[in-house]
């Protein structure tokens, strides 16, 4: 059965597919934000992770769909980290979640604010801090909050065909990936342009809202960035800007590309940084089929009129050419033809954070 998870500020509702449409299927965690969900097929888990307002930051994970949870200890920064010199590490929201394929001595990896990235071990039931990244030299003087207090990483993706080659995005720090599991880190943020900065070249500071990499074609990665669209046709050495100022796909936070072809892509726009709304009150997704190059405004069965919609970074997702995408105004739309037109699953909502599609047993 294919289900769509939508976590949302007042918990995770499941959809299940019915022929061509979705249909509600159930509420868990109900009336609590959840920042995140995350389906595991190796080992057929569902992660929940929840941002409570009282209790913090809890973990939950389920091996029925729901039918019952277990709580996982939430992870930990070691005693004596330090955000920058004075200020403890804390754990402030879980950003980001990428399950590990069989064989792995990791099952789980989960990215944090502030910016820690985390792998769970199953057989100890514990996260360990990943020390080589948060060691890195820049993390304390170069790295930065964004929208929040902090750094967060935010995207954590995989090499389908090198279970070790890992990207990873970072507000505000940028990209960085590891071919060796995460032992090693490289920045890849040349191209990158940061005009929030004294040196827009910095090469560290960047602002990449999320990164997507094509399935079929790992070294094409695309980045929704806070000062435009980027595209690396060369696995991370180096970035394109192919936002088009003339059209609504310049400033946004949402990205979704195609599985197979590399050409494809879409992007969720907002006014801007300081208007975070649809452009003109006019809700739009933007797709580009020609690598960035021209991008069309896909409108058709959209609101057009007093839309205050924002996509949230995570809240846009594709599969083959569905598209689907939730904002903050509990609006839930999906798409069978890559954009064209648009149908409504739900216009009653909490605000929704993350979505995920996800093929699971019955």
């Amino acid at each position: 059965m294919q289900y769509l998870l939508a976590s949302t500020r007042k918990g995770l509702v499941t959809f299940t597919k019915h022929g061509s449409g979705w249909k509600p299927a159930s509420i868990h965690f109900n009336g609590i934000p959840v920042s995140l969900s995350h389906y595991d097929p190796v080992r057929n888990h569902l992660w929940s992770f929840q941002d409570h307002g009282h209790w913090g930051i809890k973990v939950s994970r389920s091996g029925d769909l729901g039918k019952s949870w277990e709580e996982i200890p939430a992870p930990a920064y070691p005693k004596g980290a330090e955000v920058s010199d004075g200020v403890e590490a804390s754990l402030k929201y879980i950003w980001a979640a990428m399950h590990l394929p069989e064989g792995s001595s990791h099952t789980m990896i989960i990215g944090t604010e502030p910016g820690g990235l985390f792998h769970w071990s199953e057989e100890n039931r514990e996260w360990t801090l990943n020390e080589s990244l948060w060691n890195r030299p820049e993390r304390k003087g170069q790295w930065m909050g964004g929208g929040r207090d902090h750094p967060g990483i935010h995207t954590i993706i995989r090499n389908p065909e090198d279970k070790n080659h890992w990207y990873i995005g970072i507000s505000c720090a940028g990209v960085y990936e590891t071919t060796d599991a995460g032992r090693t880190w490289e920045a890849r943020n040349i191209g990158l342009k940061a005009d929030f900065l004294p040196d827009p070249n910095a090469e560290y500071g960047h602002d990449p809202h999320l990164v997507a990499m094509c399935r079929e074609n790992p070294r094409v990665l695309w980045q929704q960035n806070h000062c435009g669209i980027f595209r690396s046709a060369d696995g991370g050495k180096s970035w394109q800007e192919i936002g088009d100022t003339d059209t609504p796909a310049h400033f946004g936070f949402a990205i979704a590309c195609h599985e197979e072809d590399s050409n494809r892509a879409w992007v969720a726009p907002a006014l801007s940084d300081e208007k975070r709304v649809a452009v003109d009150h006019a809700l739009c997704i933007s797709r580009t089929d020609d690598g960035g190059k021209t991008w069309k405004s896909l409108r058709n069965g959209l609101p057009q009129e007093f839309a205050f919609d924002l996509v949230y970074r995570h809240a846009l997702v594709s599969q083959g050419e569905e598209v689907i995408f939730g904002t903050t105004t509990g609006n839930l739309f999906h798409s069978q033809d890559g954009g064209d037109t648009w149908q409504a699953i739900s216009n009653h909502l909490p605000m929704v954070y993350a979505l995920q599609l996800a093929e699971i047993p019955d």
